[in-house]
């Protein structure tokens, strides 16, 4: 009996000692919008983009190579999410919009086009969950509602 209890102790043991801890793993979310009045942010006239391809990109910190990527793909609502497995505190994480399914708002908007995601324990930040700013693709022409939009907000089209 000590030799079935020894013999599987050996055959386990090693196992064990090569088998890595798994964290908790971080739930990645955010939106994918398209710019429809082009001012660069979220307005009334904002719709989101339903099938935007979005992806996930860890780089090392000094020799900035690309280390971890993950994609994902908006639902209805514009909105994604992914499940990211490991803590990637020795990286720099961002998201960024990939493409649209929209051939009128395809062009990814210049400073809403990426968003930089914090994946580490060691932050301060108590959860696992992590919201990524809303990115954004732009039209081609602005929508006509839009010049209602621009008075809501008092601005004109020299201002923008």
């Amino acid at each position: 009996m000590a030799k079935a209890v020894l013999l599987m102790a050996l055959c386990f043991l090693p196992a064990l000692a090569l088998a890595r801890i798994m964290t908790d793993p971080y739930e990645v979310q955010g939106k994918v919008f398209c710019d429809t009045c082009l001012l660069g942010f979220e307005t009334p006239a904002t719709t989101y983009i339903a099938g935007a391809k979005v992806k996930i990109e860890c780089k090392d910190r000094t020799s900035n190579k690309p280390v971890y990527s993950k994609e994902a793909t908006t639902d209805k609502s514009g909105c994604y999410k992914m499940v990211i497995p490991e803590d990637h505190g020795d990286q720099i994480c961002d998201a960024m919009v990939v493409s649209s399914p929209l051939p009128e708002c395809a062009i990814p908007s210049k400073g809403r086009d990426s968003a930089r995601v914090i994946l580490t324990d060691n932050n301060g930040i108590a959860s696992k969950q992590r919201f990524v700013n809303a990115m954004a693709f732009t039209r081609t022409q602005k929508l006509a509602v839009c010049e209602n939009v621009l008075k809501q907000y008092e601005l004109t089209d020299d201002q923008y």
